[in-house]
């Protein structure tokens, strides 16, 4: 038996064609961006073949440089926010190659680093982007992907972040990405430790006492790290990991 596709394929395909050559216009392209994310978001998990060909044209849109490497912010995060959406109905499959998700993850974190202004445009879209990848576990794929360096930048950027103003929906999702991320990390790189927590003086890590990274905003900011490890990795911190540290303090005074 044929399906006819329903009015909302109709209209994304539409929409997913006009993307493919898109408007010079800041203003008509944020509008267009607009309305495929509108209508993406209304498409469920696990879509039928006619979804799937009606959501072809936006997913090879969004992926074009054009719009990837966009100059303008406002247009970076709006196109994010419509592949998040695309992640979101195709999970638990990536909707790209590799290295066009390790790019995407990259963009992920400069429309992240956005956020420290609450009141630009863009910001209740940058707050639905961290509110999706934490459902979604997306943040996950970067483990996947060996993304280990991008990991650590992203910690740096939520720990940064967390010291302005946010509302407790933003902080919530932050936790869960890094405690994800954390819970299922094979090794907690140094790196990624340094990004929890500022690194102690050897008698504290002997002590087995750890200080938690500054901040001068609320305790739930300040605690957050310390929650984080406290609460969901407590069999990753291992006496190995402070002797590492107090080994290569150690040696950095030695060759001092």
């Amino acid at each position: 038996m044929t399906s006819f596709p329903s009015e909302r394929e109709k209209q994304l395909k539409e929409v997913g064609n006009r993307l493919l050559n898109p408007p010079s216009s800041i203003d008509d392209l944020l509008t267009l961006l607009d309305e495929v994310e509108n209508l993406l978001a209304y498409v469920e998990q696990v879509p039928s073949k006619s979804m799937r060909d009606a959501l072809f044209p936006s997913v090879k849109a969004l992926i074009n440089n054009k719009l990837l490497r966009h100059a303008e912010m406002d247009v970076k995060v709006s196109v994010v926010s419509c592949i998040i959406e695309i992640t979101r109905i195709t999970t638990p499959d990536a909707p790209y190659k590799d290295e066009q998700m390790k790019e995407i993850f990259q963009l992920i974190m400069a429309t992240c680093e956005n956020m420290s202004h609450v009141s630009t445009r863009s910001y209740k879209k940058v707050t639905s982007i961290l509110d999706t990848i934490a459902k979604v576990k997306l943040c996950l794929v970067m483990l996947d992907l060996e993304c280990d360096a991008l990991v650590v930048e992203m910690f740096q950027c939520f720990l940064k972040m967390i010291r302005s103003n946010h509302p407790p929906a933003v902080l919530s999702a932050m936790e869960t990405i890094m405690s994800l991320v954390i819970n299922e990390s094979e090794d907690i790189s140094l790196d990624l430790l340094s990004s929890l927590f500022a690194i102690p003086s050897i008698a504290d890590w002997q002590k087995g006492v750890l200080s938690p990274l500054k901040s001068s905003d609320s305790s739930e900011c300040q605690n957050l790290p310390q929650m984080i490890l406290k609460m969901r990795m407590p069999a990753n911190i291992t006496p190995p990991t402070a002797d590492s540290l107090i080994s290569n303090e150690a040696m950095d005074e030695e060759e001092g």
